[in-house]
């Protein structure tokens, strides 16, 4: 292939993963396929779990910042038993809520994660952005696990960090 025909198709690729109304689209979750469809059972035990993530850094002063693309790993620790969300909320540094990602119970099966990717250029958190988590789970079995880890490279450097998540409630 020609070079410059190889240049134009390297440029189509790279504004095709780029934003889609303000929230980064590559590895998106199709929630809808996790919904449950039918009513929970009363006696499974409610949690609620508080995840901060960074959106940005500060990097030498307060006034210069790096974006950070923000992948929040959801694990049911489980072997036997499925876990259920009821809620996961993104908020901003200042409290308020940035996006709830579904209005419906989903199910996580035994010992799987989903992930949340939020974009380098979804900078709409800030520096103490954060989550909201609720959950429903069997009386004895484990509790999920919600992380974070938070990266950015640029030219030869990386950064990464992780954070994890403390129950509330």
């Amino acid at each position: 292939m020609k070079p410059k025909y190889l240049v134009l198709v390297l440029i189509f690729l790279i504004f095709n993963c780029e934003k889609k109304n303000g929230i980064d689209t590559l590895n998106s979750e199709n929630w809808s396929k996790r919904k449950i469809n039918h009513v929970l059972n009363d006696s499974l035990e409610y949690g609620k779990s508080y995840l901060s993530i960074y959106s940005e850094i500060y990097s030498f002063t307060d006034s210069k910042k790096i974006s950070l693309t923000s992948m929040i790993s959801i694990r049911n620790t489980s072997d036997l038993d499925t876990i259920y969300l009821l809620k996961a909320e993104y908020f901003d540094t200042e409290g308020k809520s940035i996006r709830k990602y579904f209005d419906y119970p989903i199910f996580i099966a035994p010992l799987e994660t989903t992930e949340i990717i939020i974009g380098e250029k979804d900078v709409t958190g800030g520096t103490g952005s954060n989550f909201i988590f609720e959950w429903k789970k069997q009386k004895n079995t484990p509790e999920p696990i919600f992380e974070a880890v938070m990266t950015s490279t640029m030219s030869q450097q990386g950064l990464s960090f992780t954070t994890q998540a403390k129950r509330i409630q």
